[in-house]
Parts: structure tokens; sequence; C-alpha cells
């Protein structure tokens, strides 16, 4: 059994963007679909979301599959980093560090993205990582998405006129991701 986690991101939550979607096409295929609601904006912090994700915890195993949407990437590298129990892969979508020069997501997200990780523990504890970013995103620069995918040693995969890979930009769905999902099956 295959379980997937699912990590929205500032001012997200389960139904939001390609998340419902994707979680249908996972359970079609035999996955266990985990999509935790978060604080976000108000008592958005490390520490608030750690607490949530503690109920999740026993899902990480060799076979768990993680993605994080957004300031969800910078929260799951903190997951990783303390996990006990090396996962399969994680995935990436429109991920960033660090601060974006924009008061109304630097403020909530500063806990998750400004604090030093141990990249070498991070690779340690997950087989496998993807990240990718859009080459137009209006929150995140692509640069930023090539640092957080030279962290990690991959390449970044770049998709053209994506936007924030959310709702807004037109994903309701996100097939490039459930092929890149089958592939680990």
């Amino acid at each position: 059994m295959t379980n997937v986690i699912i990590i929205h991101g500032t001012s997200g939550s389960p139904e939001s963007n390609w998340f419902p979607w994707l979680n249908t096409e996972l359970e079609k295929l035999g996955c266990k679909v985990f999509i935790p609601k978060f604080p976000t904006p108000n008592g958005q912090s490390l520490s608030a979301w750690l607490s949530v994700f503690k109920e999740y915890e026993q899902y990480l195993d060799e076979n768990t599959i993680v993605i994080g949407h957004s300031l969800g990437s910078a929260f799951l590298l903190s997951v990783i980093e303390a996990t006990h129990q090396p996962i399969k892969h994680a995935f990436f979508i429109s991920a960033f560090l660090g601060l974006l020069n924009d008061p109304r997501f630097d403020v909530p997200n500063k806990t998750f993205t400004t604090r030093s990780f141990d990249w070498t523990k991070i690779k340690s504890n997950c087989k496998g990582f993807t990240v990718i970013n859009s080459d137009n995103d209006p929150y995140v620069p692509i640069e930023k998405g090539r640092e957080f995918a030279e962290n990690l040693g991959v390449e970044l995969v770049i998709l053209k006129n994506a936007g924030h890979i959310n709702k807004d930009s037109g994903y309701t769905d996100f097939p490039l991701l459930l092929e890149k999902i089958k592939k680990l099956f």
C-alpha cells in the first residue's frame, strides 16, 4: 500500500487547486491519500503545522510519497529532515525557500522558509526528489525553484506559463504529476 500525503500552502486547503483531482486519481490506483488541513494564514507557523502533522507521521514509511505545494514544499523539508522512517519520494511544486519580498507571504511563511536545513539528512531520509516550478509564477521567482532543486541535487522541472500551478492558473488537475507518480509504482 502506498501512502500519499499532500500538503497545501499559505491560504490553501485540502479542497483547493488540483488536490481533490489527484486524490481521486491516486485512490483509483489503490493509494491511501491524506490531505491535512493546516491553520493559514492566521495561526500559521512551523510549530503549529508540525503539531497538526503529528497525526499523519504514522503514515510515513518506505512506500510513502509526499507532495508539497508552495509553502507545503518548505514544510515537507522539515518533516523529511526529522523523520526516523525514510520515505520513497517527495514532489515539491512551486517550491521556494527564503523570503519572497512580499509581506503578505513573508510574515506567515518566515518560520518555514528562513531556517537552516540539514540537506545531508534530508537526502538520506528520502529516496528521490522532484521539483516542479513555473517560469511565470507571480509569487515564486524561478530562481527560488532552481535553488531548491540544487540543494537537493536534482534538476528543476520547469513548466511554461503555468503560473503558481494552482487553480488560479488553470490547474484543477495535474496529469504530469500523476504520470510522474505512476512511474514510482
